[in-house]
């Protein structure tokens, strides 16, 4: 009977019950190892026929080490720690997790909205601080009637907008890959980055990390916002220059910003954003409920038994390019699918 090594290259969870709950077959080896080195992958994955990955690097140096691997999954949206492009030379598939949080992560998004719009921060560390002042939190400014700009148009920022428009607000989108169909469907007005920026009250970041994308909010974007502007990033902190931010934020060319990710994590202690009182800061947990990692660890799981145990493609497959140079099944359907996750 064949039987498949399955490594968690690292994890941050307290065990990996729901990746075994799913991995259950007697075929299926399921493998911790807390890897942070290149070196130290290659030393555990070199005869893994799977792999789940968290942050650890998985580099060209590192795939061309794995000896069996057939399928990588990764915890969550972004496959930014994958060589993809090595991965599909190599004839192994990669897959992620992109729909097991949008929920969380649009009301993430809109509570910092709302908690940066209304001065909440603030005006609770005021008090806090013996001063009861509603001064302090000058200038509020109404919601309704003002423009949400959208860099994405994916599906979490789809939940955003629907979410918003109660709210009163127009939303305007940027996203080269969103047809008009999409946009006319949502009530959205697709514009360029350059429009977006200055046509925009609030701007939400929620463009994937690629070599296209990193650093595209930066000072030339900030030179056009309205002063009054703040931004806010749930996606990851390189697509917007760190440096610029700090610029415009320290000589008032935009109000304020509200970040879930910042580009080193966890931020370095002495960081500037640390100390402004117009900058809100939580410490990359859009993504999180107790629902939303159940679902995605259990689906990051399911990709590996797709690819292993049913000789199919996994649902959430990205380098498509790898079903020319493989021939497994094409991947089941929703039902199907829905119910290997309980």
């Amino acid at each position: 009977m064949e039987k498949w090594k399955v490594v968690v290259t690292d994890w941050e969870y307290e065990d990996l019950e729901y990746e075994r709950s799913i991995l259950e077959d007697v075929r299926f080896e399921l493998i911790g190892a807390q890897c942070r080195t290149e070196e130290e992958v290659i030393e555990a994955c070199r005869d893994a026929d799977a792999l789940i990955n968290q942050y650890a690097p998985l580099s060209k140096h590192v795939l061309d080490g794995l000896e069996k691997c057939k399928v990588i999954t990764r915890y969550g949206v972004g496959v930014n720690t994958i060589d993809v492009e090595t991965a599909t030379e190599n004839r192994i598939c990669v897959a992620n997790v992109p729909d097991y949080c949008m929920d969380e992560v649009s009301d993430h998004a809109f509570a910092l909205l709302l908690s940066w719009a209304r001065k909440i921060t603030l005006a609770d560390h005021t008090v806090k601080s013996d001063k009861w002042d509603f001064k302090v939190t000058r200038p509020i400014h109404r919601l309704r009637g003002r423009t949400l700009g959208l860099v994405g148009f994916g599906k979490i920022p789809q939940a955003l907008a629907e979410k918003v428009k109660p709210f009163g607000f127009t939303v305007v989108a940027y996203d080269p890959y969103c047809t008009e169909d999409t946009a006319r469907e949502k009530d959205v007005t697709l514009v360029s980055l350059d429009q977006l920026c200055r046509r925009s009250d609030i701007v939400s970041v929620h463009a994937p990390l690629t070599d296209n994308t990193k650093g595209m909010i930066g000072e030339p974007q900030f030179r056009v916002m309205k002063k009054h502007v703040f931004i806010i990033n749930t996606s990851r902190g390189p697509v917007i220059d760190e440096h610029a931010l700090v610029k415009a934020l320290e000589d008032k060319r935009i109000a304020g910003a509200a970040l879930d990710v910042v580009e080193q994590e966890p931020i370095p202690r002495h960081h500037p954003l640390l100390t402004m009182d117009n900058v809100i800061l939580t410490p990359h947990v859009a993504w999180y409920s107790e629902e939303a990692e159940k679902e995605m660890r259990q689906k990051a799981a399911l990709g590996v038994k797709e690819v292993l145990l049913h000789k199919q493609y996994p649902k959430y497959l990205v380098n498509k390019d790898v079903q020319e140079l493989l021939q497994l099944k094409e991947a089941g359907r929703d039902d199907q699918y829905l119910t290997n996750v309980n």
